[in-house]
């Protein structure tokens, strides 16, 4: 989405938000109106809770199995986004976070997404768990720790700085 949309998201969004809740209060009066809203937010962090955790722990075992969890990533930033929306007062967010724990819809928002976006490792990387089975990369030398020793850097290093400092 647009940067450029964002302002415009941000005056639609309450704006329709009150038309939905005159709406509503219209028709089921003002206090069934309130506690649809107030209920819909306890339901919301419950399913936040409940669906939060085991995808949750659905990444954590792709992770020991050394695997990336994209697809699980993207199914808990849904279900975030859709706790938030529960969260936030309003009957139209609220439709939009229900629609985001249905896990198909998740699904459907993974593959539109699967195609558009890549998932690289920061920091230490992605770590294969003892028992998977390694695939070699061209260009790649995996040592084992017993085959690694640190030397200084000897001057015509590409590594090191013409201070005699190393680069990192």
């Amino acid at each position: 989405m647009p940067l450029a949309l964002l302002p415009l998201l941000l005056l639609i969004v309450p704006i329709l938000e009150i038309t939905v809740f005159i709406l509503v209060g219209n028709v089921i009066g003002l206090w069934p109106t309130l506690g649809l809203v107030v209920g819909s937010a306890i339901i919301g962090a419950l399913l936040l809770r409940s669906q939060g955790i085991s995808t949750l722990l659905r990444i954590q075992k792709e992770v020991a199995a050394g695997r990336v969890p994209g697809r699980d990533m993207v199914h808990g930033v849904m279900i975030v986004v859709a706790g938030v929306l529960l969260l936030t007062p309003g009957l139209v967010t609220d439709a939009v976070g229900y629609l985001l724990f249905i896990p198909a819809v998740r699904e459907a928002g993974w593959r539109f997404l699967k195609s558009r976006v890549v998932a690289l490792p920061m920091g230490g990387g992605w770590r294969r768990a003892p028992d998977a089975p390694s695939r070699p990369v061209a260009g790649v030398v995996e040592l084992e720790v017993e085959e690694f020793e640190r030397r200084p850097a000897s001057p015509d290093s590409p590594w090191v700085d013409g201070r005699g400092g190393t680069l990192h």
